[in-house]
């Protein structure tokens, strides 16, 4: 069978670049290809309209392939010339990735098996519109049920009508409290869940009919959390264990062995845990340690988790919990290691830099003939290049005086983007992104997309320097 043929449309700046990355990409993707190079110097100043008047119909191809950063519609192209167009990636370096895609997509991701509950805490204290917020905040992020924590010896006459609007709103609830009145009256309006019941309150908690977490009078004695359960259970209540995770430094590595021994010793009970004794507890990023608990409820088969966002780095750990069950679940029932699966719970760090190299930089800065500045991350130094110089330093200060010395004067605009720019490139050396100019640095599922300084010229909002709308006229 005859490989499909792809024609690669580039400039004239980033031609060798691409002659010297296809060659590995044809052989591993399969594709036979051709290299057709515009009449221009920056291929990422191309624009749909403008391809259509300087290229014609292509013949013998299957497929074309445009440069990243082109702009337009390129359907216009595709009914035109009655082939498929797409854009390649916005970093040539990206092709291998861009293919390999393209034969082994990303999983879904989509099951899981551990119930989300996020606690909103001190909640007798918050209005009625503030939970309702915080409630819609956790539900998208990912929560299951709305945890409401009352405060011992505070009492919470407007539990019920909180519930009642709770539920009115679509949310599923459950109360964390050991008060009688306030927990039956939540019961009554409507939650679903009781957080918890050990022998201080087993007395009038069997009388509710509705679902109890039991957990044990003395973390360190399980027949306590036993004993809960089983006069639960006799009384027709539906039971959740709980053996209480400890925080790091006050009995870690105990509680998860008292989860593995409950589970050992009961293969089917529902099991539940407080991530957040730890996540809230440990001055470290919460991502990866969601993750090893997920796993850690996955393999011993959690059912459920409590967690909450009240420290600020916690501040999304619903939504880190979400990917995180996720991720564990597809790995585990797959029988696949949980990398190159799905990155976003990559948050500080990328999987991997890709370098022009010094050699490469230099060919570049030799080449430039336009007055449009190009920036890089590479090599614990910020490089910036245009056809006046090129000029590289750890300091993004010292690298903008530098170029400002030769250069001249820059315009607010100018100064400003490159400022923007130079601070996003520093950025990513100090935490170890990939940096790629005019895009936005990658932050996992916190990643907040930008529209490129490109794209807002060409749409009118800045406009082009004269010599580069000459050249993409």
């Amino acid at each position: 069978m005859a490989k499909p043929k792809l024609l690669f449309v580039t400039g004239r700046l980033a031609e060798p670049a691409l002659r010297e990355v296809l060659p590995r990409v044809a052989v591993e993707a399969e594709f036979a290809y051709d290299v057709v190079v515009l009449p221009i110097t920056v291929a990422a100043l191309m624009r749909v309209e403008w391809i259509s008047r300087k290229l014609p119909r292509p013949h013998d191809i299957d497929r074309v392939i445009l440069p990243g950063w082109c702009l337009g519609d390129i359907a216009v192209l595709q009914e035109e010339w009655q082939i498929p167009v797409e854009r390649g990636p916005k970093d040539l370096q990206d092709l291998p990735e861009h293919f390999g895609r393209r034969r082994r997509p990303l999983p879904s991701l989509d099951d899981f098996s551990i119930e989300i509950l996020a606690e909103i805490n001190h909640a007798p204290r918050l209005s009625q519109d503030d939970l309702v917020k915080q409630a819609e905040h956790f539900r998208t992020s990912g929560a299951d049920l709305i945890d409401l924590g009352a405060i011992p010896g505070e009492p919470w006459p407007q539990v019920g009508e909180v519930v009642r609007t709770l539920k009115s709103a679509g949310f599923r609830i459950s109360i964390d409290s050991f008060d009688r009145s306030e927990v039956t009256t939540a019961v009554e309006q409507g939650a679903e869940l009781v957080l918890s019941a050990n022998s201080t309150n087993l007395a009038w908690a069997t009388e509710l009919p509705v679902e109890w977490v039991a957990i044990p009078d003395d973390v360190t004695q399980l027949t306590t959390l036993e004993q809960t359960a089983a006069t639960l259970k006799q009384a027709g209540r539906s039971v959740r264990w709980d053996p209480i995770l400890e925080p790091v430094g006050f009995g870690f590595t105990a509680s998860l062995q008292r989860y593995f021994t409950i589970r050992n010793r009961y293969p089917d009970i529902p099991l539940m845990m407080g991530v957040g004794n730890v996540t809230e507890l440990a001055e470290v990023d919460s991502a990866g340690v969601n993750f090893l608990l997920a796993v850690l409820c996955e393999e011993l088969q959690i059912g459920s988790i409590l967690t909450t966002e009240v420290i600020n780095w916690c501040r999304s750990a619903v939504r880190e919990f979400d990917a995180a069950r996720r991720l564990a679940r597809f790995s585990i029932t797959q029988r696949r290691l949980p990398k190159h699966l799905d990155g976003r719970l990559l948050l500080l760090r990328d999987p991997k830099l890709q370098e022009q190299g010094t050699a490469g930089l230099q060919q570049l800065a030799e080449r430039i003939t336009d007055p449009n500045f190009r920036v890089f991350a590479e090599r614990g130094e910020v490089h910036l290049i245009n056809r006046d110089g090129y000029w590289h330093g750890d300091d993004p200060y010292e690298v903008f005086d530098r170029m400002i010395a030769t250069v001249g004067t820059l315009t607010a605009e100018h100064a400003f983007y490159l400022g923007m720019e130079l601070m996003k490139a520093h950025t990513a050396l100090v935490v170890g992104k990939h940096y790629v100019q005019d895009e936005a640095l990658r932050w996992g599922f916190l990643t907040t997309e930008e529209t490129s300084a490109m794209a807002r010229r060409h749409g009118g909002h800045h406009p082009l320097p004269a010599a580069t709308r000459r050249e993409s006229e």
